[in-house]
């Protein structure tokens, strides 16, 4: 079951494309086509998440009840290298404006766990007090996605409550620890799977999103 701190991201659109994504038969060329366009609806709703002000529009014949959202200087898209840059990406073509970060973790395939090693990261002057979106595409064992919280709130000063983690797949053990975890963040995602298999992956998942990705088998 998905905590309180779960959004789900919810578009018709999710089941065509998530059909050819985890489709073990879709090319690489085939994957990124569908996997940019499922990340882009994703990109939208996590940043539809981060707080407005209600503003009066002047319309040609009227006036409109809307919002203003956050100034995009306050926004930091970081993304867990190297499958987070295709979500952060997507979230540039949306919010071109925001500042930038870059955390590099990769899983030991060689311990039982796939433990997270952090090896480095870049983030912008002042990420401390701006709205974080935090984007990697799966959720897995929440090893990387912990890691990479620990470095924006103990290393940067990022407060959990402005932080958004955006992903598309996840497993309930990946949420399960965050809420323990990192109770404060806020995470939005567009499907939640069955759980992770004895080689700690998504099951069914998609395969290594990054590897599919970026061809690189």
């Amino acid at each position: 079951m998905a905590g309180s701190n779960v959004v789900s991201s919810s578009s018709k659109a999710y089941r065509g494309l998530f059909s050819k994504m985890r489709d073990v038969n879709t090319t690489s060329e085939d994957f990124v086509r569908y996997s940019k366009r499922a990340m882009r609806l994703l990109a939208e709703d996590a940043l539809a998440e981060f707080p407005t002000s209600d503003v009066d529009i002047t319309t040609a014949c009227g006036v409109f009840q809307g919002i203003e959202r956050i100034e995009p200087t306050n926004l930091c898209a970081v993304s867990i290298v190297r499958s987070g840059d295709c979500l952060l990406e997507a979230v540039r073509e949306v919010e071109p404006g925001c500042r930038v970060g870059k955390i590099l973790i990769q899983r030991d395939e060689s311990h039982k766990d796939k433990i997270a090693k952090l090896f480095y990261s870049k983030l912008p002057p002042g990420v401390e007090s701006m709205h974080v979106l935090l984007c990697d595409p799966m959720l897995g064992t929440g090893g990387s996605a912990v890691c990479a919280l620990k470095v924006l709130t103990d290393d940067y000063g990022v407060d959990p409550s402005m932080i958004i983690f955006a992903n598309m797949i996840c497993a309930p053990e990946g949420l399960d620890r965050l809420e323990k975890e990192f109770p404060a963040v806020k995470i939005v995602t567009a499907c939640i799977d069955e759980g992770l298999n004895e080689d700690k992956f998504i099951v069914p998942g998609l395969g290594d999103f990054g590897d599919r990705f970026f061809n690189t088998p």
